[in-house]
């Protein structure tokens, strides 16, 4: 088991976490309307590739990515483009954004499967490309494209790599019921993104306050080398650079990245 460490600060609240856990996952239905704002992540905002009246299907891509650190927009279902126009989008700003507006047509029908059937076959740069093209961003606060922090300079040693199981407020639970309800998935992306990176250690940080999850998440970890790490429930440990204090004694240097200290944090729901 591995050691863990404090970092300065920190504080437990009351929590009211068992509202929001006593029902499984649900799916939420398809509404008659989507909007997708063009900006959903840090970087620059994907650049619509679609027309108004242009029929979609579920998973095909509406926006593409502009430069590095972007990535694609894709339709979540099939229906209609409605509109591409500045609407109202839940920030804080209460500012108006550019948006794809699908009116949905309640079939839900897939465009034909790209995936690979066995990532290990794939070069890891096209591995990463994969990521990049499925628009996949950061699960955390930031929502940074995740094949950008994969793609790490050349000579950039991984000594470990960090799974955030870790919620920062005392309110929320989605990283705790993904736990208990989609750890073998979990643990197939941290798998994953260990073929890519090959760090030495593969660690997953979740607070004590989640048996349930805990239990899950080392029942499908045993036999992989994926070490689940349990740690003293104290907020804001889910902040990046807070965890990788606590599983490794590591501070990230002010101004610098957690590669600059041999880690790369990836969150749960990204994974």
């Amino acid at each position: 088991m591995s050691k863990t460490f404090g970092f300065h600060g920190g504080i437990h609240p009351p929590e009211n976490k068992h509202q929001s856990v006593q029902t499984p996952i649900a799916d939420a239905g398809i509404p008659p309307q989507l909007i997708l704002p063009l900006s959903q992540h840090i970087g620059a905002p994907a650049s619509p590739v679609v027309s108004v009246g242009e029929h979609v299907l579920k998973g095909q891509m509406i926006a593409e990515a502009q430069g590095f650190v972007s990535v694609p927009v894709h339709a979540p279902t099939s229906g209609r483009i409605e509109a591409i126009e500045d609407r109202l989008i839940p920030h804080p700003s209460g500012h108006l954004a550019p948006c794809i507006v699908i009116a949905t047509d309640g079939r839900d029908e897939w465009i034909e499967h790209s995936g690979a059937p066995d990532y290990r076959t794939l070069d890891k740069t096209d591995l990463i490309k994969v990521i990049r093209n499925a628009g996949i961003a950061g699960m955390g606060g930031a929502g940074f494209p995740s094949a950008v922090k994969l793609s790490l300079k050349p000579g950039t040693r991984i000594d470990t790599l960090i799974i955030n199981g870790t919620e920062c407020e005392p309110y929320i639970t989605a990283d705790d019921i993904l736990m208990r309800e989609r750890a073998v998935t979990i643990i197939e992306g941290a798998k994953i993104l260990r073929h890519i990176i090959e760090p030495g250690e593969t660690l997953i940080g979740v607070e004590d306050n989640k048996p349930e999850a805990l239990a899950a998440m080392r029942a499908a970890a045993q036999g992989t080398g994926v070490e689940i790490v349990d740690f003293p429930t104290k907020y804001p440990s889910g902040g990046e650079k807070q965890l990788i204090e606590i599983l490794t004694g590591k501070q990230v240097p002010s101004g610098g990245l957690p590669s600059d200290v041999g880690v790369l944090c990836q969150n749960i729901g990204s994974t």
